[in-house]
């Protein structure tokens, strides 16, 4: 899946005269570009500050003495690895435990129709922005507290920045964590003593129904994904596309989905322009036409 051309920049204000590096406007358009390329992530003009941020960090562990030198290394021969840090630096990972609640509210009329129906079959569920897994382990509660502890749900949660990935898989958090009840704490997660006192740890029979796994969504792989899915949380994503590359990937999403499968989105998304393939059923929620 190779997005479209990205579409031409306006001016924007300079760098301060005092950074340690300087990000020329031919260094931004090529990291725009490669960025679009790599993860179909749409740059504008604002976000520069965000950019030299980032990615200067990572200038200084790789002992580069400019933008260009580093996208030079990286153009001509740079590692799978480095391509991935350079990624993970230029996605942006803004959760919370129930973020969006009403979407949980509605789960819970999903999932126990999905087990009314699916004559047994295990219903199948994918979180496509995993992040540091607040929304993978939310979606793992909603099932256990709607369903049963013992209930044959999949869940599969995907990110395309491995980094994020890692603090996922490890399910450790601090006990101020946003969006947790006190029920919910107590039902859900380990407490911390000692050396971890102030952190709790998701209990080994909520992380067990969730499987964390890379992938990007410009991948032209997602029969890697498996059977199809019932239920896909995808919010707050195709916010980061220009139009063509969310359209290419909701086509994506209806090839991997069920029939009158439901799509999650994030609260300031509207897909009705592609209400060919998947109509809108409530607030921020699509059905798969």
């Amino acid at each position: 899946m190779t997005p479209a051309a990205l579409p031409p920049l306006t001016p924007a204000p300079a760098l301060p005269a005092e950074t340690e590096y300087t990000l020329t406007p031919a260094d931004f358009e090529r990291i725009r570009r490669l960025i679009y390329e790599r993860a179909g992530i749409s740059l504008h003009a604002g976000k520069q500050a965000m950019v030299y941020s980032r990615l200067s960090r990572r200038l200084r562990e790789t002992r580069h003495g400019s933008f260009a030198s580093y996208l030079d290394r990286l153009e001509r021969g740079g590692s799978e690895s480095e391509w991935q840090e350079f990624v993970n630096c230029l996605t942006t990972n803004l959760t919370a435990f129930f973020r969006e609640e009403h979407h949980f509210h509605a789960l819970v009329d999903d999932l126990r129709a999905l087990a009314g129906r699916s004559g047994g079959r295990p219903p199948r569920l994918w979180c496509n922005a995993a992040s540091t897994g607040e929304e993978p382990y939310s979606l793992a509660m909603t099932v256990v507290e709607t369903l049963g502890v013992s209930a044959p749900a999949q869940l599969l949660c995907t990110d395309i920045d491995t980094k994020v990935l890692a603090k996922a898989q490890r399910g450790v958090y601090p006990t101020d964590a946003r969006g947790l009840s006190p029920e919910r704490l107590k039902r859900h997660f380990l407490r911390g003593t000692g050396s971890n006192a102030g952190s709790i740890r998701v209990k080994p029979e909520l992380a067990r129904l969730v499987e964390f796994r890379p992938f990007n969504l410009m991948s032209t792989s997602w029969s890697t994904l498996g059977e199809p899915f019932d239920v896909v949380f995808c919010r707050n994503v195709m916010i980061y596309f220009d139009g063509p590359t969310q359209r290419r990937v909701l086509e994506r999403i209806h090839g991997v989905t069920r029939p009158g499968a439901l799509l999650y989105v994030g609260h300031s998304e509207n897909f009705n322009d592609s209400r060919d393939i998947f109509r809108l059923r409530g607030k921020t929620i699509y059905e798969r036409v």
